[in-house]
């Protein structure tokens, strides 16, 4: 997509971090429509029943204010299906997109920095330089898209009708929680990111 809008003359030249950061954006808008009614709702919050986003029906449910409804995956699917369409399996699209195109960007950009910092001339990346770029690129990611995954959450777990939108639900949440509660789970985010992520490129170059 990058390489299409590009001058025919500056088609050979590598990839810019602009580029690359691009790249990301793009990839992010397909990944989100596979992945989106899969998604799963934040553990950090007190769970809500609601009607789409199957995963976070059935990790709500049993909890507090829910019950027990739906048996497995395809029972959830089957269920969300029936009761909303095919637009209850993509509840909270947009506010998964907020989260994810810039994660992208950030995501690939990052690390594509440290390959190119890390990288020694005339020779391939180490095993232990790309576990190191690729845990880097995680922390870069999520250290940005936790506001976004918070309000994305609280969106794919509420009841139907709660906010009017992304926009509405972070003010919602500011308003009531203040803007430190835009980072629960910040920690545990960080935690996770770099071995994750810097584990995948790891065996990616095994």
């Amino acid at each position: 997509m990058v390489l299409y809008f590009r001058k025919a003359e500056t088609k050979t030249l590598p990839l810019s971090l602009v580029d690359i950061a691009l790249a990301g954006m793009w990839s992010s808008v397909p990944t989100t429509i596979i992945t989106t009614p899969m998604e799963r709702g934040s553990k950090f919050f007190k769970p809500i029943p609601c009607k789409s986003d199957i995963k976070v029906i059935l990790q709500t449910q049993g909890q507090v204010n829910s019950k027990t409804k739906y048996t497995g995956l395809l029972d959830a699917g089957a269920g969300v299906l029936k009761e909303s369409g095919i637009s209850g399996l993509y509840r909270g699209t947009v506010a998964t997109l907020m989260r994810d195109v810039p994660g992208g960007a950030v995501y690939f950009a990052t690390y594509e920095f440290f390959y190119r910092k890390l990288k020694k001339e005339g020779r391939g990346l180490s095993l232990g330089a790309s576990l190191c770029a690729g845990g880097m690129s995680g922390v870069g990611m999520w250290a940005v898209v936790i506001p976004a995954d918070v309000v994305k959450s609280r969106i794919q777990s509420a009841e139907t009708g709660k906010y009017r939108g992304f926009i509405h639900c972070a003010r919602v949440i500011v308003a009531k929680e203040g803007v430190i509660a835009l980072y629960k789970g910040f920690g545990p985010a960080m935690l996770r990111a770099f071995p994750a992520n810097g584990n995948l490129f790891f065996h990616h170059l095994l």
